[in-house]
C-alpha cells in the first residue's frame, strides 16, 4: 500500500472515531478536593456497602508515609484493606498478576490506586483482570478490549502529571519483550479521584519536573490533533495556562500548597483533553523509549515533544501560536509561525530551567527498526496526529533526539 492509500485509510479511520466519540460510555469521576480529601474515602467506601479494598501503591510512598492519613483513616472506620506496594516504574505484568493475587485473596471489592501514574496504571489493569479473568493482560493490548465492569476504582494522584484519575488509558511494559504500550477501554476511567495537594508536598523537583510536563505533553498533544471538540480544546488551554503559572514555582518552592492544587488541577484537566481527543507521535515514541531503555515516561515525553513540534512544522503553526497567545509568550505583530517556534523555545527553556535534559543519548541506532515498528503500530492509525508520518520522518526524530 502506497504512502498516499495508508494515510488516506488512517484518515478515514480516525474520522470514524471522531463520529463515535459522542455516542461512546464516557465518564468523569466523581472527584474529592481540597486539604484532607484523602481522608473522606471511608466515608465513599461506607455509603458503597464497601468492606474490603486492595490499596495499589509504590514501596517509596510507603516510605515516605504518604499512606498514612487513608490508612489511619481506614482503619478507624473498620474497613479491611490489603497493600500491594511493589509496583515500579513502568509497571509489569507481574506487578499486575501479584496484585490480582492480592485482591483475591483478601476477598477485596474495590481497588484505591495511590500514587503517580504508575501504581494507577498498575491498578486499572488489576480492574480489568478481576473484569476479564480469563483474558491475559497481552490480549487487552489496544482499544476496547476489556469491555466488561472493573470494580470501584478510586485514584489518589501523589504527582501532577499523569491525569490518570480520569483517563480512559492504562499503559504496561512487558519485561521479556521490552515492550511498553497502552490498554484503552472506558471501563477503566476511575469512579473516583482525590485530589489532596497535601500528597504532593514531599515530592522532590526531579519527579516535579518531569511529571509536570508529562501533563504539559497530553495538553499540547489533545490540542494539535484533530479529534479535538470545543470542551477539549478549553481543557487543554486551561490546563496548559496553569502550567505555565505554577509547574515552576511547584518546582522551586515544593511546600507551596497553592501551586500543588493548581498543579493537580492542570494534570486533571490535560486528562480530560487527551482521554477524548488523543495523544501523538510524541507519546508513541516515548512508550518505545521507556521500553527499551528505562527511561520515565514524563521525563521522556519532555524531550521529545520539542524535536517533534519541530518536525511537524508548518502543519501546527496555527495551534502553536493560539497555544503562545493564551499563555502569554507571543508578540502581537509576530507572524503564526514565529509563535509557534516561540513558543518550541519556551518548552526547551522550560526544560533547561528545571535541568530536564535536551537529549537521550543512550538511544542505540541498533534498536531504531524495532523501536520505528512499534511506534508506528501505536500511532498509526488511531492517534488523530496532525501530520502522518512514516519509518523514515521517526528514523530522523529518533536521530535528532539522540542528539
Amino acid at each position: 500500500m502506497t504512502k498516499s492509500l495508508k494515510s488516506a485509510y488512517y484518515r478515514i479511520y480516525q474520522t470514524g472515531f471522531k463520529l463515535a466519540m459522542p455516542l461512546l460510555p464516557w465518564r468523569k469521576p466523581t472527584l474529592l478536593e481540597g486539604v484532607g480529601s484523602v481522608r473522606r474515602i471511608p466515608e465513599v467506601l461506607k455509603d458503597l456497602h464497601i468492606s474490603n479494598v486492595l490499596i495499589v501503591t509504590d514501596a517509596m510512598l510507603m516510605k515516605l508515609g504518604l499512606l498514612d492519613g487513608l490508612l489511619q483513616a481506614l482503619d478507624k472506620s473498620g474497613c479491611k484493606y490489603a497493600v500491594f506496594d511493589k509496583t515500579v516504574p513502568d509497571p509489569t505484568i507481574e506487578n499486575v498478576e501479584e496484585a490480582l493475587q492480592l485482591y483475591h485473596k483478601h476477598q477485596c471489592k474495590a481497588i484505591i490506586a495511590f500514587g503517580g501514574g504508575s501504581p494507577m496504571d498498575c491498578a486499572k489493569i488489576v480492574g480489568a483482570r478481576v473484569a476479564r479473568p480469563h483474558k491475559s493482560v497481552a490480549k487487552m493490548k489496544g482499544v476496547l478490549k476489556v469491555i466488561f465492569k472493573i470494580p470501584t476504582l478510586i485514584a489518589v494522584p501523589t504527582t501532577a502529571g499523569t491525569g490518570s484519575e480520569v483517563t480512559l488509558a492504562a499503559v504496561i511494559s512487558n519485561s521479556e519483550t521490552l515492550e511498553k504500550y497502552p490498554i484503552n477501554d472506558f471501563c477503566l476511567i476511575p469512579h473516583y479521584a482525590v485530589h489532596d495537594p497535601e500528597l504532593t508536598l514531599k515530592l522532590p523537583p526531579h519527579i516535579t519536573a518531569p511529571t509536570g510536563m508529562d501533563a504539559m505533553t497530553h495538553a499540547v498533544e489533545a490540542f494539535i490533533g484533530n479529534s479535538n471538540t470545543s470542551e477539549t480544546k478549553k481543557a487543554a488551554l486551561e490546563a496548559m495556562v496553569l502550567i505555565h503559572q505554577n509547574l515552576l514555582t511547584a518546582y522551586n518552592e515544593p511546600g507551596n500548597i497553592e501551586a500543588r492544587a493548581a498543579m493537580l488541577k492542570a494534570s486533571y484537566l490535560a486528562g480530560v483533553a487527551f482521554t477524548r481527543a488523543y495523544v501523538g507521535y510524541v507519546h508513541a515514541i516515548a512508550h518505545t523509549i521507556g521500553g527499551f531503555y528505562k527511561v520515565p515516561h514524563g521525563l521522556a515525553n519532555a524531550i521529545i515533544m520539542p524535536h517533534v513540534l519541530e518536525y511537524y512544522g508548518s502543519a501546527i503553526h496555527r495551534q502553536l501560536a493560539e497555544i503562545a497567545d493564551t499563555i502569554g509568550i507571543s508578540s502581537p505583530n509576530e507572524s503564526p509561525s514565529q509563535k509557534a517556534a516561540a513558543f518550541v523555545r519556551y518548552l526547551r527553556d522550560l526544560n533547561s530551567k528545571m535541568d530536564i535534559p535536551k537529549n537521550i543519548d543512550k538511544i542505540s541506532e541498533s534498536d531504531l527498526p524495532e523501536m520505528i515498528k512499534r511506534a508506528l503500530e501505536e500511532a498509526n492509525p488511531l492517534y488523530p496526529v496532525p501530520k502522518i508520518l512514516f519509518e523514515e520522518d521517526l528514523r530522523k526524530i529518533y536521530l535528532k533526539i539522540k542528539g
